[in-house]
């Protein structure tokens, strides 16, 4: 069959496996299902992007698309299109296409890095293609077998007793098609722990894990073996936007799903995060989210 009709087929099987889904689901998107990990979304075009940490995962469109921010980068990927995030990585993400009669339909695949990992140690280093670590998220264009990958992973939501045996298989499968794809030598670099740009990755985790904690771009650009102005330039290039700006990015994010949960008001969740000046906190929160602490609340609950 003619590989562009075999996509069609594959991605038209996708959005009525996720329809079928949905229309089974109590409640609105996002519907976390059973697979942690595995989310399914559905909704129309929105006025206000959505702020959140995006963990390492496939991000697969079947209808509609999408546009994501991190910080400079912006990327817009649509329907047989998916966005790959390789590394823990804030930003804003908005429904670009998406109607009642035709809604956005998406499926969040995360991704296991004991599984990628795996699957790289037999593949052999050597069979990924060798190429400099650039962003930590890309668009990438699906081929019809991780199409198919996506509609068997929600099928299998069916049968529950399976889940456990089958979905890990799964992962694998998809780690398959990943590593020995175009984009491969990105993903082994940073997902999967190979050679080269681990040290750049190393102290963007560093500063991921210590968000709340004052870090300097010296003591940074030393975990990654950098030059202090090496550095700086480097991981504007893969997270876009500065260690400075990726801090901040956290700390708001962090305190925002604190008040959220009722852990702690803004005042309590601003010195937790690593905040010293509520006033501060205040200017940054409105700037980021376009409301201030409370009335941001409001509107989210």
């Amino acid at each position: 069959m003619n590989p562009s009709r075999s996509k069609a087929r594959a991605l038209r099987e996708l959005v009525a496996t996720l329809q079928d889904y949905v229309e089974r689901q109590p409640g609105d998107s996002p519907y976390r299902t059973p697979v942690e990990g595995l989310i399914v979304l559905r909704g129309r075009q929105q006025r206000k992007p959505t702020h959140l940490l995006h963990r390492p995962a496939l991000c697969v469109v079947a209808q509609g698309a999408k546009w994501t921010g991190f910080g400079a980068h912006r990327l817009r990927y649509a329907a047989g299109e998916a966005m790959l995030v390789t590394l823990d990585m804030p930003g804003a993400s908005q429904i670009a296409q998406g109607a009642a009669d035709k809604p956005y339909l998406s499926l969040v695949i995360e991704l296991d890095t004991a599984a990628m990992r795996e699957t790289l140690e037999r593949l052999g280093e050597q069979a990924v293609p060798r190429a400099p670590v650039t962003q930590g998220a890309f668009v990438l264009s699906l081929d019809t077998a991780l199409i198919d990958c996506a509609a068997r992973a929600v099928r299998l939501l069916e049968t529950p007793r399976a889940l456990p045996l089958l979905y890990p298989l799964l992962m694998r499968e998809i780690s398959y098609h990943l590593l020995s794809g175009p984009h491969g030598a990105s993903i082994a670099q940073v997902l999967a722990g190979g050679e080269r740009g681990q040290g750049l990755v190393r102290a963007l985790r560093a500063l991921r894990d210590h968000y709340d904690q004052p870090m300097r771009v010296e003591q940074l650009a030393r975990l990654a073996n950098l030059s202090p102005s090496a550095f700086h330039r480097r991981f504007k290039e893969l997270a876009g936007q500065s260690p400075l700006q990726y801090q901040k990015t956290l700390r708001l994010l962090e305190a925002r799903r604190m008040m959220l949960d009722g852990e702690a008001n803004a005042q309590t969740a601003a010195l937790r995060v690593g905040y010293e000046s509520a006033s501060q906190f205040h200017r940054e929160y409105l700037r980021m989210f376009g409301a201030p602490p409370r009335e941001d609340l409001r509107r989210l609950r």
